[in-house]
């Protein structure tokens, strides 16, 4: 099930959250659960509990317009990818329910265990105790991370997985004979298929080699955005127009849709199994602030999903120690002394949207250092 994101915002959007109003309800098996107010539970962890909550927890919180998922689980938790085992999911409820904006999430406790429920629909002020089905635009609901930058990425996409490059449409010809073109030009692309007159392509020149690190693998490539047009005559090759350009457009650059479908059902969640990858490419040089991609280099055959959570490291450099035997290090020769590993750093957390084979996509949430071509990512 996916969802349909352009530049110009969404134009469908499917349920993405299953998420379930809990209080009031009773368990498949009869039993009424124990609810108690957060204010009777304690504000870290709770008692036979391991889902850290945040010290500042509140006991209810209203969702706000531009809300994520993620905004929402730093609210209530100290590490946002426990979501899954905070949100409380009746198993009497069939239909799922998403989040909106104006909605009432309340902190309570079932069974001692630190829950979240949807206590108030927001809008109409009206208290849900059973389920119900809003009626309100899907695109208005919350997801894990912000519409807007998964749609400029993968608009515009400048990491590319080796297969995305294979398969994707390409420039053959510019009309009138020129070697490159520059806005206003006509332009000639093989590959587009049943593209309709007006659909929107971005184009990009394929670069640099990403390769994997541990087996020099290809994986990929890294891009740079040329320009973008609509396709104006149907066929194969079809005709475009270029009517945005910030370089010049070449014979081989590959097509993308501006329209891309991508799938957001999911929530952040840390991996079940042992994650050990590399930062294989970064939008630049360096990243350093929320919501840069960045590619790696482990993907879906290595158990990687969309929502996984993720912690960035630094390596650790190798240092000599010239004073290990109680010596002042004067006098040593330059590389003599005992070689030393210093620890590797944390300096962010990142979410995979978007699993391929061997490669993934993730958005990082948060940061302290530059994150780098080379640093480690593994379990949160």
């Amino acid at each position: 099930m996916k969802t349909r994101i352009s530049k110009t915002g969404i134009s469908s959007i499917r349920p993405a959250l299953m998420l379930s109003i809990a209080t009031g309800l009773t368990l498949a098996s009869g039993m009424v659960p124990v609810t108690s107010s957060a204010q009777e539970g304690t504000r870290t962890i709770a008692t036979g509990s391991n889902i850290p909550l945040s010290a500042e927890a509140p006991d209810e919180y209203v969702v706000k317009t531009g809300d994520t998922l993620w905004d929402i689980s730093k609210v209530f938790l100290r590490d946002p990818w426990y979501w899954p085992e905070i949100w409380y999911v009746n198993p009497q409820v069939q239909n799922p329910h998403l989040i909106y904006p104006g909605d009432v999430l309340k902190l309570v406790y079932i069974d001692g265990q630190p829950r979240l429920t949807i206590a108030e629909r927001g809008g109409d002020g009206t208290k849900r105790l059973s389920p119900e089905v809003r009626r309100e635009p899907l695109s208005q609901a919350i997801t894990a991370i912000p519409y807007d930058i998964v749609a400029s990425f993968m608009g515009r996409p400048t990491l590319l997985d080796k297969d995305q490059v294979k398969s994707a449409p390409h420039l053959v010809a510019m009309r009138d004979g020129h070697i490159i073109g520059g806005v206003g030009n006509e332009v000639y692309a093989r590959g587009i298929g049943d593209a309709s007159a007006d659909s929107r392509y971005s184009i990009v020149h394929v670069e640099e080699e990403i390769r994997d690190p541990d087996n020099n693998d290809l994986l990929g490539y890294t891009g740079i955005y040329v320009g973008s047009g609509p396709v104006v005559t149907e066929g194969d090759p079809a005709k475009l127009v270029l009517t945005d350009t910030s370089r010049e457009a070449l014979q081989g650059d590959k097509l993308f849709p501006e329209s891309v479908e991508v799938n957001l059902d999911f929530v952040p969640h840390a991996p079940q199994s042992e994650v050990n990858a590399t930062v294989i490419a970064v939008q630049s040089h360096t990243v350093i602030g929320q919501y840069q991609v960045v590619a790696l280099n482990r993907g879906s055959s290595h158990g990687l999903e969309a929502g996984h959570i993720l912690a960035i490291s630094q390596r650790g450099d190798v240092v000599r120690d010239k004073y290990a035997k109680g010596g002042l290090g004067a006098s040593k020769g330059l590389g003599r002394g005992t070689k030393v590993q210093l620890p590797h750093e944390r300096v962010g957390v990142v979410m995979v949207f978007k699993a391929f084979d061997k490669m993934s996509y993730a958005l990082v949430m948060e940061t302290t250092h530059e994150i780098r071509h080379g640093d480690l990512a593994g379990n949160p």
